[in-house]
């Protein structure tokens, strides 16, 4: 690489570009809360609020405050986020309703586990940074909830029919590693390790299918393979980003054994998603090599490409494997280029079609926030810098 450092590079696209973004153009000084829904002219195009996303918002200002520099204006951003989803993102019994209109009025019900594993995140980060008791409240209730909820996800809002095809999704084992890696001392150690280990055993026993070389998004109870759409469907992206989760649990528990188990299972993964003929990574794959019912299955996404530029940087950090440095160095050269834009710079796209061109001119919507980019470019900051390149 010539002219800069990685760790500059990421660390300049940060301040500079992304965050300054989120800043200018999605907080709600009327009502609270955050705008998300925003084009690349910085037109807000539709205004109501997600709550996973307000909490990924609140999460990433104040994790900044807490690993890159302790700025009020950071803080204050996070406190902003925090007092809406306080006031208006759950029933008062910290079930986290999943949308809002703008006033905060609910609109869907807390039906998603997903609102509540990151507005738990977003709580457990607001306690670290400020040391309130409220946030600590917050988050003890918001992870009781969903421990209850760990075995049906959607509870009562689930629509298939009882014990026909009963299956299991990976984003939840997934999710949780990330969660209780976040929570720091606010779990216990003891029940943090075991929670985790269970886990990380699920993730490595049931979902990674050794067979095929992937992990798949639904297994049946016990694990097995379902040779049905949803049994055969690979979310290569997913599984990258559940590998450096692991890779850090294993740092913060001493466990080799998950590193290295990661890095295998990683490069697996990326062998098997990479577009061979246009380059990128697939969103979809069927585990078979049989067409997907997602008509989505062949564009490219920000948050896949920057997840991996994460593992396989923290893969060969930890493990010094050249296969990772190599798909790092590949990935960051296509996202670096598809992802950014070039004319009005800030946040990235995050919707491009199979060949890299942008699909969707969008910089935030219902499923795109302040989140990933500037994770990522944190993260890659932070390991970069580690690594002295």
């Amino acid at each position: 690489m010539s002219g800069s450092s990685f760790s500059a590079l990421y660390l300049k696209e940060l301040t500079e570009e992304v965050i300054p973004f989120w800043e200018q153009y999605s907080i709600d000084q009327e009502y609270g809360g955050f705008f998300t829904c925003i084009d690349d002219h910085h037109k807000i195009y539709d205004t109501d609020k997600f709550v996973w996303l307000q909490a990924r918002q609140v999460w990433t200002f104040a994790t900044l405050y807490d690993r890159l520099e302790q700025r009020d204006s950071w803080r204050k951003i996070a406190e902003h986020g925090s007092d809406f989803l306080e006031s208006k993102a759950h029933d008062g019994e910290f079930n986290w309703f999943f949308s809002l209109r703008r006033d905060g009025q609910a609109l869907v019900v807390p039906y998603n586990i997903f609102s509540y594993t990151f507005a738990c995140m977003a709580m457990g980060k607001m306690h670290q940074i400020t040391g309130a008791e409220k946030y600590k409240n917050a988050v003890d209730q918001s992870l009781k909830k969903i421990i209850e909820r760990a075995e049906k996800p959607k509870g009562h809002w689930d629509k298939s029919f009882p014990n026909t095809r009963p299956l299991k999704n990976f984003a939840l084992p997934m999710i949780l590693c990330n969660l209780y890696n976040e929570l720091g001392d606010l779990v216990d150690e003891t029940e943090k390790y075991e929670r985790t280990n269970d886990c990380v055993n699920e993730i490595f026993d049931h979902f990674w299918d050794q067979k095929r070389g992937v992990i798949l998004e639904n297994v049946s109870p016990n694990g097995d393979f379902s040779d049905t759409f949803e049994g055969r469907l690979v979310n290569p992206g997913h599984g990258l980003e559940a590998m450096w989760f692991i890779m850090d649990l294993g740092v913060q528990f001493d466990r080799k054994d998950w590193i290295d188990k990661a890095v295998e299972i990683s490069l697996s993964i990326v062998e098997k998603g990479w577009d061979k003929d246009k380059e990128g990574i697939f969103y979809f794959q069927d585990a078979q090599g049989h067409p997907l019912q997602q008509l989505e299955w062949d564009q490219k996404l920000w948050w896949v490409h920057l997840e991996a530029m994460i593992c396989f940087l923290r893969g060969f950090e930890l493990t010094s494997s050249k296969a990772c440095w190599d798909w790092f160095d590949k990935i960051h050269g296509y996202t670096w280029k598809h992802f950014r834009d070039p004319k009005r710079a800030g946040e990235w796209y995050g919707y491009l079609n199979r060949s890299g061109e942008v699909l969707l001119h969008l910089k935030g919507g219902k499923w795109k926030g302040c989140f990933h980019v500037p994770r990522a470019l944190l993260q890659l900051h932070e390991i970069s810098k580690r690594l002295n390149i």
